[in-house]
């Protein structure tokens, strides 16, 4: 393929709160008291800080999260309502260690129960919802485990709704920041109970156990987890300004450990890197000539937002260049590849996204072909 590079500074990379900050070093992540963390920006997906983060742990009531996920996937599919009311089983009622105290044989919403399993980490209500959804809580698991793959947790099984200690029963802190950023952004409804610091049920109030929901406002989730084989487990979000970030620590030795490890690598993410959208989906980038169709030009833009995360104070340096097909050649569906966007930070490539048409280009006519032909000739 014949390729032209076009340098292009989009309006988007002129300007910046840090244009004119001093670029300073960025130091090593925080040397954390735990088996893994993870630390992962939301919507560039770059990974800011790592430590085992593939090593497979118990997860715990972190488990939850792809309980209350499967249930979510389950309204969207029309397979479950919000409203529908559970019969609740032996099974779930005799759910041991965190509860919302549901009663044997009496319907609860479903609306109810993910509020419970939300905020309240209900193993009773994960187990009713479970049953709710798939017939059984092992059914459910296999739903879950499939669920898994299509999202790319590659060393992650389920054995149960709940993360009640089973053998096989494993995920790690890569597996579950993938997870966390599916669910904020796959249903951002459900989302908003993370948040939740209390629930009353059956007069009954508890309150959420992550504790950085009352000390740092930027945060609006996620989910914590504690068995004795485990250790104590907390997956966070928090966003200040436009930049949000997933840390996942696993194995900590307290619930103050984990509190303490998860606001420090939130604090080193947003203290030392800045996320910025660069290009939207569907914006035209550029526009180029087209031979041999019925409309001379075609627009070009990028199919998905493109975000970059980098040091802080680095923006003004991003290079970005594109690089086009030189000839553009009737006929041209809607998304085909017409070239590439690369954007270089100290000469390495740091983001490449594909440039694909914005519109259908025809086949022209012959009287427009044989002129197209005569032009490329003398070209």
């Amino acid at each position: 393929m014949n390729i032209v590079t076009t340098a292009i500074l989009a309006i988007s990379l002129l300007f910046s709160n840090n244009l004119w900050a001093t670029p300073k070093p960025i130091p090593n992540p925080p040397a954390l008291k735990a088996e893994s963390f993870y630390l992962l920006d939301f919507d560039s997906g770059r990974v800011l800080a790592e430590k085992n983060p593939d090593k497979r742990l118990e997860p715990a009531s972190i488990t939850k999260l792809m309980t209350a996920y499967l249930v979510d996937k389950a309204i969207a599919d029309g397979d479950i309502t919000l409203d529908d009311m559970v019969l609740i089983s032996e099974k779930a009622w005799r759910m041991q260690g965190s509860k919302m105290f549901v009663e044997v044989d009496k319907r609860v919403s479903v609306r109810d129960l993910m509020q419970g399993l939300i905020i309240q980490s209900g193993n009773d209500a994960s187990v009713a919802l479970a049953e709710h959804v798939a017939g059984s809580e092992s059914a459910f698991a296999g739903y879950m485990n499939h669920q898994a793959q299509l999202l790319g947790l590659t060393n992650t099984s389920f054995q149960n709704a709940t993360g009640w200690p089973a053998e096989g029963h494993y995920s790690t802190a890569r597996d579950i920041a993938i997870l966390t950023r599916a669910v904020i952004r796959d249903f951002p409804d459900s989302y908003r109970y993370y948040r939740e610091k209390e629930y009353t049920f059956n007069n009954i109030r508890q309150f959420n156990r992550n504790r950085l929901l009352w000390r740092d406002e930027s945060v609006d989730g996620v989910k914590t987890g504690h068995t004795e084989a485990a250790g104590y487990g907390l997956v966070l979000s928090a966003k200040r300004e436009d930049m949000r970030l997933i840390s996942v620590v696993l194995g900590a030795d307290s619930d103050k450990t984990r509190t303490q490890n998860s606001q420090s690598l939130l604090n080193y993410g947003f203290r030392f890197f800045e996320t910025h959208r660069l290009y939207r989906a569907q914006e035209v980038l550029k526009t180029s000539r087209v031979w041999y169709g019925d409309q001379k030009e075609v627009a070009m833009g990028v199919a998905k937002d493109i975000y970059i995360t980098i040091p802080r104070g680095r923006y003004r340096e991003l290079d970005a260049t594109m690089d086009i097909e030189s000839r553009i050649l009737a006929p041209i569906k809607r998304g085909q590849e017409l070239g590439s966007v690369n954007i270089k930070l100290d000469e390495e490539t740091i983001v490449s996204e594909t440039i694909v048409a914005m519109h259908a280009v025809n086949d022209g006519n012959l009287w427009d072909k044989a002129i197209d032909g005569i032009k490329l000739m003398f070209k």
